[in-house]
């Protein structure tokens, strides 16, 4: 009888602190603060570690400056590996998928869903309003703050400049994108200049790059790492459907490269050269995008001198998780590719940005951010320019360091009072 007692009280208690936890829960919730949402859309494709690097410098930037913001990234691209690599690195960030049809809706409840929690709609860095669709979408189904970060707006189109005057913000990646605005009407104090995400990428695979580095051993600050490019990338060689280019766009883009890339690349071939000879350290030539990998010989390793070709290395596609560690751990990196030199500037490694006319004006954020002395204009440039500057840096690497870190600086303070205007809409 006693334990039946015992077990009643017990009872007893545990009702009166459920009814005492719910009443307690009820009053701390009756005026709860709701947790501030950004939809982003970004993630343009999976074959350029530039494009796949946007898509964690922007989460980056918005997870250090509004820390306690919930991210829901609408990422375009559909890969998986970079799907996984950014569920790695951002686990509670919300990952959702979706098309945009001709009459801006979706058929993914997710997307309905985050665009009745999100608060502000953001679209990522990129080299246009390469999500305007999206954009469409949010503009047609709320009356909610939209805006751009970090892109480039080269003589928008039509369809896109009604877009852009619907902003609350634009926020473009090089200062001559708001000349290219002013010029089509578009202007205001909510346009301003903020250099391209990726310069806050900080993810790392230090376990997969220090052993690449170990296999071929590469020894830290005794390589550079370089990166070769044609003048158009050829996306009608690995798209099924030619990338939607007439016969006479794809015979203009082979003539171009056949006619541009052995003189472009035997400037660069010149300083590896003597970085070799002068230095007897080794050379990584990698690739930004997929299609270098098939190049590298071709462009950079078999036209070298016999005695040079033994300290040249080359490694594969790879992501820019990867990338980040072993170009931390180079000497510099020169690219004709715009993206490498940025990862490196973030793992503080000098840079060379090889600029090629016909790579869009999206090179000038370097301008921008004052780094005059590391763009080399390759119609300008010859040789002995890139070499003497990059022996510049083999021989005074504190210096070289001094000049990057100077300039860095700046970014996270860019950064911080654009992600502080838009906190300020919501």
């Amino acid at each position: 009888m006693k334990r039946r007692e015992a077990f009643a009280k017990m009872g007893a208690i545990s009702a009166s602190l459920l009814i005492s936890d719910i009443l307690f829960s009820s009053c701390a919730n009756s005026n709860p603060v709701k947790s501030k949402t950004i939809l982003l859309v970004s993630g343009w494709q999976d074959v350029n570690i530039g494009d796949i690097a946007h898509t964690p410098g922007l989460l980056n930037v918005f997870q250090t400056f509004m820390p306690e913001t919930k991210i829901i990234l609408w990422k375009r691209s559909k890969g998986e590996e970079v799907g996984k690599l950014l569920k790695k690195n951002f686990p509670n960030v919300e990952i959702i998928y979706g098309s945009v049809d001709k009459e801006k809706n979706v058929d993914n409840p997710e997307i309905i869903e985050a665009l009745e929690k999100a608060d502000v709609m953001v679209h990522g860095s990129g080299p246009l309003l390469v999500a305007a669709d999206n954009l469409a979408f949010w503009i047609k189904h709320t009356d909610k703050p939209f805006g751009v970060f970090g892109t480039t707006l080269q003589s928008p189109s039509e369809y896109h400049q009604s877009i852009l005057k619907k902003a609350s913000f634009i926020y473009t990646r090089e200062t001559i994108s708001i000349e290219h605005l002013r010029k089509v009407g578009i202007e205001g104090e909510h346009i301003q200049f903020a250099p391209d995400a990726t310069f806050f990428m900080d993810i790392r695979n230090d376990e997969k790059g220090d052993q690449f580095l170990k296999d071929l051993g590469l020894e830290d600050r005794k390589f550079i790492c370089v990166i070769p490019r044609l003048r158009y990338t050829p996306y009608h060689q690995f798209n099924p459907n030619n990338n939607g280019w007439s016969e006479a766009k794809i015979k203009e883009v082979e003539t171009v490269n056949a006619a541009k890339k052995e003189e472009d690349h035997a400037k660069l071939r010149e300083a590896m050269i003597a970085y070799v000879k002068e230095t007897g350290n080794k050379i990584l030539v990698c690739p930004e995008m997929t299609y270098q990998v098939d190049i590298m010989d071709e462009l950079l390793i078999d036209p070298l001198p016999e005695d040079v070709k033994p300290f040249v290395l080359k490694r594969g596609y790879w992501f820019p998780d990867e990338a980040a560690s072993v170009y931390r751990k180079a000497l510099a990196v020169l690219s004709f590719e715009c993206h490498s030199p940025i990862i490196a500037a973030v793992n503080e490694t000098p840079f060379f940005y090889l600029r090629q006319p016909e790579d869009t004006i999206k090179g000038n954020m370097y301008y921008d951010l004052g780094f005059d002395d590391w763009i080399f204009e390759i119609e300008q440039t010859d040789g002995s320019q890139i070499t003497n500057r990059l022996r510049n840096i083999w021989t005074d690497f504190p210096t070289a360091q001094g000049y990057l870190k100077k300039n860095m600086d700046q970014v996270s303070d860019i950064y911080k009072q654009r992600v502080g205007s838009v906190n300020e809409l919501l």
